[in-house]
């Protein structure tokens, strides 16, 4: 009898050895094989994560530069001409890229011709807006003059990133082509509500709730949309850069400098902005001189007193 165990004989030392080396190569073809799967799903996500980051990219990129639309409505001459009983004078909106078609001033010389180029975020814009509009509102109600605003957007970078100056134009460029004859009203509206230069101004919400309230009744969702998608932002942009470089039309006066540039019978204006008797006065004595060189000469229609 044998003692000590079983009949059977225990693996040899060389045996167990492969055995650990099969099991140790096994173990390591698994993992091989986990991490390869692993890696091919971390791949995947990072190929995800780049496709997205691909596309708003190329979003971004598109939106930038896509082509130009056309510009407003009613504002061919890059402003707005408002007539006798403050109607609108009607004009087809420039095609991307064309260039402004200057108005044409009263051929008998018996109505004064006004201009004004205004920033809606400029604080002296909106002085001269608070002291002189009642009385042009009244000459050129009466038929006296003609008033033609311009809204451009010198100030872009001064409402802490938000570009007010030019969304404001823009929105104003929106009345002007879907409620013309509502121009005025909103443009009062936006000088009565004028933020600060170098604060954030008002966010489109604002500039919306200022179309309803300024009393624009016609096409008022399109108006809110237009002001959303900032659609009239290459036009604004355009015809600020026409009214910086010059010339601008039916004067010697050679290009913006500043806000307001006003003109009165193609002469400038440079006197006090919040003297409004000051202001008649000028325009009085343009209207004069136009009279003076008239062939033959006109009766002129009297400016009433302001």
């Amino acid at each position: 009898m044998t003692i000590g165990g079983s009949g059977e004989s225990r693996p040899s030392r060389n045996k167990r050895r492969d055995a650990v080396r099969t099991k140790a190569t096994q173990l390591r073809v698994e993992q091989k094989k986990k991490n390869r799967r692993n890696r091919f799903l971390l791949q995947g996500g990072i190929l995800v994560v780049v496709l997205a980051i691909v596309a708003v990219v190329a979003l971004v990129v598109m939106n930038s530069i896509r082509p130009a639309g056309p510009g407003p409505a009613n504002m061919a001459s890059d402003g707005i001409l408002i007539g006798e009983g403050m109607k609108v004078t009607e004009t087809t909106a420039l095609k991307a890229g064309a260039d402004a078609v200057p108005s044409t001033p009263d051929a008998t010389g018996t109505v004064a011709d006004i201009r004004v180029y205004v920033d809606y975020l400029c604080p002296f814009c909106g002085q001269f807006e608070t002291t002189n509009s009642d009385q042009i509102v009244k000459w050129v109600t009466a038929g006296a003059a003609t008033v033609e605003i311009h809204p451009i957007s010198i100030l872009t970078s001064k409402s802490a990133g938000t570009q007010y100056s030019l969304r404001s134009a823009n929105a104003a460029a929106c009345v002007a082509n879907y409620s013309p004859n509502d121009f005025f009203a909103f443009n009062a509206a936006l000088f009565a509500n004028q933020p600060k230069e170098g604060t954030a101004g008002l966010d489109d919400a604002a500039l919306m709730g200022l179309v309803t309230s300024s009393g624009v009744s016609a096409s008022v969702a399109e108006i809110d949309a237009c002001i959303t998608d900032v659609k009239y932002k290459a036009w604004v942009v355009a015809a600020t850069n026409r009214a910086l470089s010059g010339p601008l039309p039916n004067t010697t006066v050679e290009a913006v400098t500043g806000t307001p540039t006003v003109l009165v019978n193609g002469k400038q204006y440079s006197g006090a902005l919040d003297d409004p008797k000051e202001f008649a006065a000028f325009v009085l004595q343009s209207a004069g001189e136009t009279y003076s060189t008239s062939t033959p000469t006109p009766t002129p229609t009297p400016i009433p007193a302001g």
